[in-house]
């Protein structure tokens, strides 16, 4: 991977870009005025994530829009057609939303502009969301007479309980930076100023961490959680077996007799 690509090089329409720095991949959805989302952006994502999430140079990955969006959701143009074809052309949205949740690897959310319907469904699907104190976020679905049908139904109540989501669904609200931390759905508010700066620092502290546990980890929570406590044991424990046979746990366990700081690799 380059330093610095297209995330599709043989599309001169491309409205994603991917960069690297260090070990840190950043996509960033260039789709004026809005970012919003129709079925050529959905191939993009999907031809473009694999590479980006398994590459061993890549030890986190941050997902941003542009302007004054992080992504406004789905393109109305496209949606203003309600026909079965139209909803199976657009539900792979669901798709690049599990190749993020699937990443084995820590994702963030840089929302640093106004995230809503299939945008901040997207950011429900990383690990971390940071946003920029003038963004705002919400499901205003229900404004159009739908509601969040690829992928909000059923990630937001997971993420904060069912009874505060529906609510937050029926009513459409579109909630500031700072009432988006109270409920939860965002872990961390940034000054606009200050806002790169901060999701650099904490991308670049995520990838000097041991991804490979990381990935473990992300894994175990995710398939333990719809399991009896039994199963889910046995599942962590396997987890484990795996975990022990990587580098970075070794090298965790000897820096610490060591009385070093460790040096990860993500292997």
């Amino acid at each position: 991977m380059t330093k610095e690509q297209s995330a599709t090089s043989a599309e001169p329409e491309s409205r994603l870009r991917v960069s690297v720095d260090g070990a840190t991949a950043t996509i960033v959805i260039d789709r004026p005025p809005a970012n919003a989302f129709d079925p050529a952006l959905i191939a993009e994502f999907i031809d473009t994530l694999p590479a980006v999430l398994d590459s061993p140079d890549v030890r986190c990955v941050v997902v941003r829009g542009t302007g004054r969006f992080f992504m406004a959701g789905a393109d109305i143009s496209v949606m203003r057609e309600l026909t079965e074809e139209t909803q199976r052309a657009m539900r792979p949205w669901v798709d690049v939303q599990n190749l993020l949740v699937d990443a084995p690897k820590p994702v963030i959310a840089a929302i640093n502009g106004h995230a809503l319907g299939g945008g901040a469904e997207l950011s429900l699907a990383c690990d971390l969301r940071i946003m920029a104190e003038s963004a705002t976020i919400g499901f205003p679905e229900i404004s159009l007479g739908l509601f969040p049908g690829a992928g909000g139904s059923q990630r937001l109540p997971r993420l904060i309980g069912a009874h505060r989501a529906m609510l937050l669904m029926m009513e459409g609200t579109r909630l500031s930076a700072s009432a988006a931390l109270d409920y939860g759905l965002v872990d961390l508010v940034v000054p606009d100023s200050d806002f790169d700066a901060a999701v650099a620092e904490r991308a670049a502290s995520y990838a000097s961490k041991p991804t490979a546990a990381i990935g473990l980890l992300k894994r175990t929570v995710r398939d333990g959680a719809s399991l009896p406590l039994d199963r889910a044991l046995d599942l962590e424990f396997d987890a484990v077996l795996d975990l022990i046979t990587t580098d970075d746990a070794a090298e965790g366990l000897q820096s610490f007799l060591d009385k070093r700081p460790p040096n990860f690799t993500g292997r």
